[in-house]
Formats: structure tokens, C-alpha cells, sequence
């Protein structure tokens, strides 16, 4: 079965730096943010995982990463996840 996770970086130099993002290959993609391939997080390398949910659904894992990238979203995450 194939996963798709949505999952919320934290920077370790900077706590109150996050980033939210969506890949089928976790370990890989955290590699790709900590060799600062990633223009959006290079800045704050190192990122450690704060959260990351599973999706078996394509579709619901591109919409719960939508809203976590709105401000309701940002809120949510902050007090929940």
C-alpha cells in the first residue's frame, strides 16, 4: 500500500521556524530539506520532523496540506499537532 504524508518540519536553530509539506517518501524528502535543496527551507537547515500523517487518499492528503498552509490551518497545527 502506498502513503502519502503530510508533514510539518521544525528548524532546529530556530524553534518558531516551521514548514508543512507532502511527499510518498518521508526520510527521503527530510534528506533533500537538510542538504538545503530545498530553496523555501535552506536558511533553516536542520529540520527534524514535528509531525507527520499518513494519507492512503492522494486527493485528502493534497487537501489537508492545503489547509495547513492557511491561517486556521497554521492554528490548528500549532495547538494540536
Amino acid at each position: 500500500m502506498k502513503y502519502y504524508y503530510v508533514y510539518i518540519l521544525q528548524s532546529e536553530n530556530d524553534s518558531e521556524r516551521f514548514y508543512t509539506g507532502l511527499t510518498d517518501d518521508l526520510e527521503s524528502r527530510l534528506r533533500t530539506h537538510n542538504q538545503g535543496k530545498c530553496k523555501h527551507t535552506s536558511k533553516y537547515i536542520p529540520w527534524k520532523i514535528k509531525t507527520a500523517v499518513a494519507f492512503t487518499d492522494k486527493e485528502k492528503s493534497l487537501e489537508f496540506e492545503k489547509y495547513l498552509k492557511t491561517s486556521s490551518g497554521r492554528a490548528f497545527a500549532k495547538k494540536r499537532l
